[in-house]
């Protein structure tokens, strides 16, 4: 079992890229990608909607969430820390899959970002993005650490669904993707804010992401 101090480590926040992805996707073909720097949950607003997206940063490439498999290889298992503050992950001790805040090249890095956004078009603060759905043969989880390992879940399906993550037009942020059994999972979500010109509250389609969690 690796030590809470260790996990602590594994999660604290870093920077840098780096990204192997397969060819882009057509009409016969599903992308697979299982390292690199992705955008995960890409966000624009283009024409008055939303357009929620993946975001292969190494390749400049994009693709809708249908085009592509995200792959958490079986070096992302790991064990759910003793320490009380990860109980939302399961029992201590229990394996858990875990594609981390900071970057590990060998490892899918998953980013949340809304740097397509102009600053100024949302009123400030109510551009969200709304976990609606995960199906899988587990929980999910999405959590931050800070710099002494505390961690703060943004989303958890073990606890009830939706739940919202806050952007910020022109952001980008990375954290903990945490699977707690192997297979595959769903997760469907959608964006929405108040427009500052007009007060008008804007909502996108539905978008659900496809990721598979190897043993």
């Amino acid at each position: 079992m690796r030590t809470t101090a260790h996990i602590a480590l594994l999660f604290a926040a870093a920077t840098g890229l780096t990204t192997l992805t397969a060819a882009p996707a057509t009409a016969e073909t599903i992308t697979t990608i299982d390292s690199g720097h992705v955008d995960v949950f890409g966000v624009a607003f283009e024409s008055g909607a939303f357009h929620l997206h993946v975001h292969d940063e190494a390749a400049a490439a994009e693709y809708e969430p249908s085009e592509v498999l995200l792959v958490a290889k079986s070096a992302a298992r790991t064990s759910v820390p003793a320490d009380p503050a990860y109980r939302f992950l399961g029992t201590p001790g229990a394996p858990v899959w875990v594609l981390p805040q900071v970057q590990d090249p060998d490892l899918l890095w998953p980013g949340i970002a809304a740097e397509e956004i102009e600053p100024g078009i949302f009123t400030e603060g109510t551009l969200k993005l709304k976990v609606e759905r995960v199906r899988g043969p587990g929980d999910f989880s999405i959590f931050t650490t800070d710099a002494v390992g505390a961690p703060t879940v943004l989303v958890d399906s073990g606890d009830g669904l939706p739940d919202r993550i806050e952007l910020t037009a022109g952001g980008h942020q990375h954290a903990n993707w945490a699977f707690e059994a192997a297979g595959t999972y769903t997760v469907t979500v959608r964006a929405a804010g108040v427009l500052a010109a007009t007060g008008q509250k804007v909502v996108s389609e539905s978008a659900t992401y496809r990721l598979k969690v190897n043993r």
